[in-house]
């Protein structure tokens, strides 16, 4: 997907406590297959839409940040609604809250976000056939060879912050 300032979709949670905006096209939509997903889930994938947070506006109540063991070790936060608990966004620790990873099937119309890539498709469940189209890899993949020019860019202008956050969370030199 070639990020479109001019898109919006907005979205919630089970009892629509918690309502939110995306006020662009996300960087790109995964599909991930990894065991942790599938875990969290309690299906055979997820559906993120990847977008700075600053892209992500909650005009009514905001939900609670969960903290959340992931593969890596690091950690993620999950936005869930404080009331139904149901998962809205992550953000996992290498970007922080800098970028926010929104489940596709939380907006009130998830068709509008098809995956752009699937990925650890290693762990993917056996019975589910992936369309001979799609982008697939087994693990991840290299971000300049999928990304659009225009997903880069935006990358290129929301690093600094990621760097920071980074740097915030390491401890400080004797």
């Amino acid at each position: 997907m070639s990020p479109d300032p001019t898109f919006s979709a907005e979205g919630g949670c089970t009892c629509r406590a918690v309502r939110y905006r995306l006020t662009s096209s996300p960087l790109i939509v995964h599909a991930c297959h990894c065991r942790w997903c599938q875990r969290e889930t309690g299906s055979a994938f997820v559906i993120n839409a990847m977008i700075e947070s600053d892209r992500l506006s909650v005009p009514g109540q905001p939900p609670i940040l969960v903290d959340t063991p992931s593969e890596s070790g690091a950690g993620q936060r999950i936005a869930r609604c404080p009331h139904c608990q149901v998962a809205l966004w992550s953000h996992y620790a290498g970007g922080g809250p800098v970028l926010s990873f929104v489940r596709v099937g939380t907006l009130d119309q998830p068709d509008l976000l098809p995956p752009d890539v699937h990925i650890f498709t290693a762990s993917r469940q056996p019975w589910l056939r992936l369309p001979d189209e799609a982008l697939c890899f087994t693990e991840f993949y290299e971000r300049d060879q999928v990304w659009s020019p225009q997903a880069l860019a935006r990358r290129q202008a929301y690093l600094p912050q990621v760097q920071a956050y980074l740097a915030s969370r390491q401890p400080a030199a004797n």
